[in-house]
């Protein structure tokens, strides 16, 4: 927005306490209260989406002031509702608890996103093994240096492997999203009681989606980065320790102005 917008003066300069932050960066954030809480758009992690209701709500009202004031009628319905929280003309478009909380998660996921982005493939294959094994699954086969014939690996259910329904997994790190056409030659790979895992740093087209949800015989889970990081962090203390220090973590703790616990809670 920054780049394809004329900023003025104002939204140029910075806070007086916050010499660092430009205004223009949490104006936007602000003005995102009323859409995120009409519904028509949502946020996770620095990735900004506009639902279907906003994109209806995009098209029944082309006049930009119009759609700034159905935004506003719809937050002020849901403000109703929501007596304790503070109202947009209470707050104002200044620094927060809540924006410095967003904008650490964006700047966290543009980081790890670049560092698996930079990883080596087989690396972040060993990676992918190693969060199977926290989430107590027992991998008995990584694939070495070298062609793996679209499956990089099988893991198992019980210590053994001798239960039914193997999973077969394929990893792909790269910049392009995975096509419908990888899709249906890895499911050509799994057989009647195996379990399919595509895991990848870019994401899926829309056609591979549709296919993968569309699959009645086959059982098939499709992982993007985002995905994956959220099994990461939650099975990330039983990820064994060679895997985990492939992408380490540590936890920051922030003030949560929406988070109001009594003591007898």
């Amino acid at each position: 927005m920054e780049r394809e917008m004329e900023l003025s003066v104002y939204e140029k300069s910075s806070y007086p306490s916050r010499p660092d932050v430009m205004r223009f960066d949490k104006i936007v954030r602000f003005l995102t209260i009323g859409p995120v809480k009409a519904g028509w758009m949502t946020k996770d992690r620095g990735l900004w989406t506009v639902t279907e209701e906003g994109l209806r709500a995009y098209k029944q009202f082309p006049d930009p002031v119009q759609l700034a004031q159905e935004a506003s009628r719809l937050y002020h319905t849901w403000k109703r509702n929501q007596p304790d929280e503070p109202s947009m003309e209470e707050a104002d478009e200044t620094p927060g608890p809540k924006a410095t909380l967003e904008q650490a998660e964006e700047q966290a996921w543009t980081e790890i996103e670049s560092h698996l982005n930079r990883m080596n493939p087989y690396d972040f294959q060993d990676m992918v093994a190693g969060l199977l094994r926290g989430m107590k699954y027992y991998v008995s086969w990584v694939a070495p240096l070298g062609a793996d014939k679209g499956v990089d690996i099988i893991a198992h259910i019980d210590p053994l492997g001798v239960q039914r329904g193997r999973i077969k997994v394929q990893v792909k790190r790269r910049a392009d999203k995975i096509a419908v056409g990888e899709i249906r030659s890895f499911m050509a790979l799994l057989w009647e009681d195996d379990v399919g895992i595509f895991v990848t740093t870019s994401g899926f087209t829309t056609e591979a989606e549709r296919e993968a949800r569309g699959q009645e015989k086959r059982r098939l889970m499709l992982l993007d980065a985002r995905r994956l990081l959220t099994l990461w962090i939650e099975h990330y203390g039983m990820i064994p320790d060679q895997q985990r220090r492939l992408l380490p973590l540590r936890a920051i703790y922030y003030l949560d102005p929406d988070e109001n616990v009594s003591d007898e809670e």
